[in-house]
């Protein structure tokens, strides 16, 4: 990663940076002083993406692409997610996520762009890429939530296909739990139950999404904080973004996102307001047994990162190529 890190440093941040604007050819004399600039240049945004968990280094490659191409992070955020949404090895999102204690593979998504606009699909069956169906919940109707079986008809009136999501990897894992049918979250499973991907293209507009199949072995009907806008992801184009992922209940009961942008809005660092979101929620219940990790932007394409448990971390890519982290974390 390092050597990739470097070639792209020397090879191609230069010419990068003056294709959109944001440095003139004079000022590309050098990798440093490149990086220094963008950073440091209040008047323009950083192009980035970034991304709940490592594993989702492919979904922060194919967001990057769009936005490098000179697409928006609207469809950078939704091309990104869709990555996983799509890979049968992910049981945390989509195709072959874990399904619910009934055996059915349930999904939940939200998607916002630059101008508030925003929809959403939870308890959603039989769709691969929720996400699409969020995006056109909220470009082809007035309204931002759907759910369930009138979430599918529309998806399926939208021209998706109505597909069996419950690969048997899942299928045999279910049966499995099926002895015992034990019910408690683990922290860090499966590198937790959702991507939450937030962007910054070209233009500095920022856009987020993020996708599900929630909980493995959830309580049928069960809706967790991923397609909640304000709860599992938020942003607002005057200041950044922010996006959830561990247990959706910690989160809903302080609308974390959302939090995090307005303290942002108040002058905190992302960082800084990852942190305080954290504390929020060991203020007011119990945490010592659970997982909540938030990541976030803000307009200046600065992030940062902060969990209850160690083990939370994201991966992102920007002019510089592309990176994991490891998040800090309360405990």
């Amino acid at each position: 990663m390092s050597n990739r890190r470097n070639f792209l440093q020397k090879s191609a941040i230069g010419s990068f940076l003056t294709a959109i604007g944001i440095l003139p050819i004079a000022a590309c004399s050098t990798t440093e002083k490149a990086v220094a600039t963008v950073v440091n240049n209040s008047k323009r945004t950083k192009p980035i993406a970034i991304a709940t968990w490592n594993q989702n280094e492919a979904a922060t490659v194919a967001a990057w692409k769009v936005i490098a191409e000179g697409g928006s992070a609207l469809d950078a955020v939704e091309q990104g997610v869709k990555v996983p949404e799509a890979d049968p090895e992910d049981q945390s999102v989509g195709y072959g996520g874990r399904p619910d204690r009934d055996g059915k593979v349930t999904l939940d998504a939200c998607i916002m762009d630059e101008k508030g606009n925003c929809g959403s699909v939870c308890f959603l069956q039989h769709i691969k890429h929720p996400i699409s169906v969020a995006r056109k919940v909220m470009e082809d109707t007035p309204h931002v939530i759907l759910s369930g079986e009138g979430a599918l008809q529309f998806a399926l009136s939208k021209g998706f296909k109505k597909e069996n999501l419950l690969t048997e990897a899942s299928k045999k894992e279910y049966q499995e739990w099926l002895k015992n049918t034990e019910y408690k979250p683990v922290i860090n499973i499966e590198n937790h139950d959702t991507i939450g991907l937030l962007a910054i293209d070209q233009k500095g507009d920022i856009s987020g999404a993020c996708t599900t199949s929630g909980m493995a072995y959830k309580l049928h009907g069960r809706v967790g904080d991923s397609p909640i806008i304000g709860a599992g992801m938020f942003v607002d184009n005057e200041v950044g973004g922010a996006v959830a992922t561990g247990v959706g209940e910690a989160v809903l009961k302080t609308l974390g996102s959302f939090l995090v942008v307005e303290l942002m809005r108040q002058g905190r660092t992302p960082q800084a307001a990852c942190e305080e979101a954290v504390n929020r929620i060991a203020k007011k219940q119990e945490f010592k047994d659970i997982q909540v990790g938030y990541l976030a932007i803000n307009k200046a394409g600065e992030y940062g990162a902060y969990s209850i448990q160690p083990g939370f971390n994201f991966a992102l890519n920007d002019v510089e190529g592309g990176k994991t982290e490891d998040a800090k974390s309360l405990l």
